[in-house]
C-alpha cells in the first residue's frame, strides 16, 4: 500500500492523543532521518497496534475498513473472484448490488488489480480495506467441505479415480504383506495424494490441533480435535488405508514396510498462508495403524500473559518471580494443558540479548530465535537427565526443560537453581499444591525443595465464547451443585474486588454467558484460554514443605494467603462472559 504520508500520520496521532507529543516528535524526526514510514516506526516500539493503525490509515485515506471475523459473504459474491486470485492478490469481494461492487483489499491503491476486477465483472469497483487476519478468514469461506471434496476424488460410489489401489488391502498370494516398493507406489498415487493433502488441508482451515486417523473393521475414522474436543470429520472407505498410512511415512521419513511397532516422526508444511509442522505417531492396532497427527504452526504469532489468561494477582506474581535470577518456577497441569504455550511465552518475555537461554525438550513444539534449543534422543543417550548435564556446561542464565519426569532430573534443576540459574519447567500434577509431595516422592529433600522451588502454576485450558453470545442468569437447581465444589461468598468477594461484579450483585444475580451458535461456529466456541493457580511459595508454605504437609495443608495455607484456585480463576472468567459456567465445571470435574 502507498503509505499515507508521515506529516499526516502524525497530525490525526495528535488529534487522537494516544501517543504522547514528546514521544511522537521524537519519532517523526527518526523517521525522516532514516526515511521510514512513521507507522513502522510505531508498531517497532509497540506503541500502536497493527490493527489500529490499518483502522487509522483507512480513516485517513477516507475508506471504510472491513472485518471478516464474524460476516459470512454471500457465496455468488465470493466466487466473483476466483479463490487463486483471491489468494495471490490479497481480495475478497463481499457485498453486491446491481451496478457496485465492494472488495476488501490490503492495499486499495493497487489500480491495476482493481480495474482487472472492473473488467471481469462489469461493475463499479468501491475498493476497502482490511488485514491479512481478516483475508485469511474470509479464505475459508471458498473451501468446500470434506464430503464433497472427497466425492470428487473417491467418486460417488466410494470408488478411488486414478490407479487401482484396491489390492493393498489384500495379501500377496503367498500370504506376505504388500512388500516396500508396492506400499510407496501407492503412498504416491494421486487419490491418496489428495486424501492426505485434503486431511490437512481442512485440518489447519478449522484450526485443529490433532487429527486422527482410526481404522476399524469396515471403515476409517477421521477425527479433528479443535479446541480441545474430538469430533468426527470423515469417514473413508477401508481400501484407502494402507495408502494413507504409508503416504504419511513416506512424508515424515518413516520405514514404510513397519508394521508391528510405533513410529514417531516428523514433517513441515509450507505455503504462502501457512507455516506448519506435523508431529506423527503411529502405534498398531488390531484393525491396522492408528495415526495421530499434532499440528504445530511455526508462523503463530507470540502470545502475552494476559493473552493466554493470566489476570490480577496471579499475573502480578509471574512478573515478579521471571524477573528473579534463580530459582525454579515450575508449570503443571494434564497433556494438553497449555503447559507449553505459557512456558514459551515466559521465554519471549525473558528472551533479550543479555542473557543466554537454553533449553532441553521432548518435542522441540516451536522455534524460537536466540533461543539455544536441544531435542531428547534417547535412543542415543540424550535424555532430559543428560541434556541438562551440558547444558551447565554452556554457560546459560535461564533453563527450560521440558518435563520432570525423574529423580535426576529433579535433582539437577535443583542444582541448577542452587547454583545461580533461573530454571522453567513443567511436572505432572493435578493441581500446584500437589506439585510439592510429587518432589518429595520423587527423593528431594525437603529443605532444597523450599529453598528453590519460587512459584508453581496449575492450568487447564477452556473453550472460549465466540463474537455471540446470550446472558442469563443461573439455574436455581445448579447452585446446590456449584456450591459443593466452591465458598460462595469467597468468590463473590473475589468477583468483588476484581469488579466484575458491584458490591450490591449477590452470586444468584449474576449473569452467566451460553454459547449461541452460529453458521460460522456451529459450537458457540473459538480458540481456548487458560484457567491459573498460582501458587507462591512463601515462607509459611516453605515451613509446610520442611515438615513433609500434605498438599491438603499447603492448599489450605496458600488459600488463606490469598490464591485463587484454578475454578475460582474460571468462574471469574465465566463471569465476564469469556467462557461459560459449563465449560469451567467440565475441565475442573478432576
Amino acid at each position: 500500500m502507498n503509505k499515507i504520508d508521515n506529516s499526516q500520520l502524525r497530525s490525526f496521532l495528535e488529534d487522537v492523543g494516544k501517543i504522547s507529543p514528546e514521544q511522537l516528535d521524537g519519532l517523526f524526526r527518526e523517521a525522516k532521518k532514516s526515511n521510514t514510514y512513521l507507522g513502522m516506526l510505531l508498531l517497532e516500539k509497540k506503541l500502536i497496534s497493527e490493527e489500529e493503525l490499518q483502522k487509522l490509515e483507512a480513516y485517513i485515506l477516507g475508506i471504510p475498513f472491513i472485518d471478516f471475523a464474524h460476516e459470512r459473504i454471500d457465496e455468488e459474491t465470493l466466487h466473483l473472484i476466483p479463490e487463486s486470485i483471491a489468494k495471490k492478490y490479497n481480495i475478497i469481494a463481499y457485498k453486491k448490488t446491481a451496478t457496485d461492487l465492494q472488495i476488501a483489499m490490503l492495499d486499495p491503491s493497487n489500480i491495476e488489480v482493481i480495474e482487472f476486477i472492473k473488467k471481469t465483472t462489469n461493475l463499479k469497483i468501491l475498493p476497502r480495506l482490511t488485514n491479512i487476519e481478516s483475508i485469511r478468514e474470509a479464505l475459508k469461506q471458498y473451501r468446500k467441505s470434506l464430503e464433497i471434496e472427497f466425492k470428487e476424488i473417491l467418486g460417488d460410489t466410494g470408488e478411488t479415480r486414478g490407479a487401482d489401489i484396491t489390492h493393498i488391502q489384500k495379501e500377496n498370494a503367498n500370504g506376505e504383506e504388500p512388500n516396500t516398493e508396492e506400499l510407496k507406489k501407492i503412498a504416491e498415487d494421486l487419490p491418496i495424494v489428495k486424501i492426505v493433502d485434503t486431511l490437512i488441508q481442512h485440518a489447519i482451515f478449522e484450526r485443529a490441533s490433532d487429527i486422527h486417523i482410526e481404522p476399524n473393521e469396515q471403515d476409517v475414522i477421521v477425527r479433528y480435535r479443535v479446541d480441545g474436543i474430538l469430533h468426527d470429520a470423515m469417514t473413508l472407505p477401508k481400501k484407502v488405508a494402507r495408502g494413507v498410512v504409508a503416504r504419511i511415512k513416506v512424508m515424515s521419513n518413516l520405514k514404510i514396510d513397519e508394521h508391528r511397532l510405533p513410529q514417531d516422526g516428523r514433517f513441515k508444511l509450507e505455503t504462502r498462508e501457512h507455516k506448519v509442522s506435523f508431529r506423527v505417531s503411529i502405534l498398531p492396532i488390531f484393525d491396522g495403524e492408528k495415526i495421530v497427527i499434532r499440528l504445530l504452526p511455526e508462523d503463530a504469532k507470540g502470545f502475552s500473559l494476559t493473552e493466554i489468561g493470566f489476570r490480577g494477582d496471579a499475573l502480578e506474581k509471574v512478573q515478579q518471580y521471571i524477573k528473579k535470577p534463580t530459582g525454579i518456577i515450575l508449570v503443571t497441569g494434564p497433556t494438553g494443558s497449555g503447559k507449553t504455550t505459557t512456558l514459551y511465552t515466559i521465554l519471549d518475555i525473558l528472551n533479550s540479548p543479555d542473557v543466554n537461554i537454553s533449553t532441553i525438550e521432548d518435542p522441540i513444539e516451536y522455534r524460537m530465535p536466540r533461543v539455544n534449543q536441544t531435542q531428547v534422543k534417547p535412543e542415543i543417550g540424550l535424555s532430559f537427565g543428560s541434556g541438562l548435564r551440558a547444558l551447565l556446561r554452556q554457560d546459560p542464565n535461564i533453563i527450560m526443560v521440558g518435563e520432570i519426569r525423574d529423580e535426576e532430573t529433579a535433582k539437577l534443576a535443583i542444582n541448577a537453581a542452587l547454583t545461580g540459574h533461573l530454571v522453567l519447567s513443567t511436572i505432572h500434577t493435578n493441581s500446584a499444591s500437589g506439585t510439592l509431595p510429587r518432589l518429595l516422592e520423587m527423593g528431594i529433600e525437603p529443605f532444597l525443595i523450599a529453598s528453590t522451588v519460587n512459584l508453581i502454576i496449575a492450568q487447564r485450558l477452556v473453550r472460549r465464547l465466540s463474537g455471540a453470545k446470550k446472558r442469563i442468569p443461573i439455574e436455581k437447581n445448579a447452585i446446590p451443585h456449584i456450591t459443593q465444589r466452591i465458598n460462595i461468598e469467597r468468590v463473590v468477594k473475589f468477583l468483588q474486588k476484581e469488579r466484575v461484579i458491584d458490591q450490591k450483585t449477590s452470586f444468584e444475580k449474576i449473569l452467566w454467558s451460553e454459547p449461541e451458535k452460529t453458521e460460522e461456529v456451529p459450537t458457540g466456541y473459538k480458540g481456548r484460554i487458560g484457567i491459573y493457580e498460582v501458587l507462591e511459595v512463601t515462607e509459611a508454605i516453605k515451613e509446610i514443605i520442611t515438615k513433609q504437609g500434605t498438599a491438603d495443608a499447603v492448599e489450605k495455607k496458600a488459600r488463606e494467603e490469598g490464591m485463587i484456585t484454578m475454578l475460582e480463576d474460571g468462574i471469574l472468567k465465566a463471569a465476564e462472559g469469556v467462557t461459560t459456567l459449563e465449560e469451567i465445571l467440565r475441565v475442573t470435574s478432576d
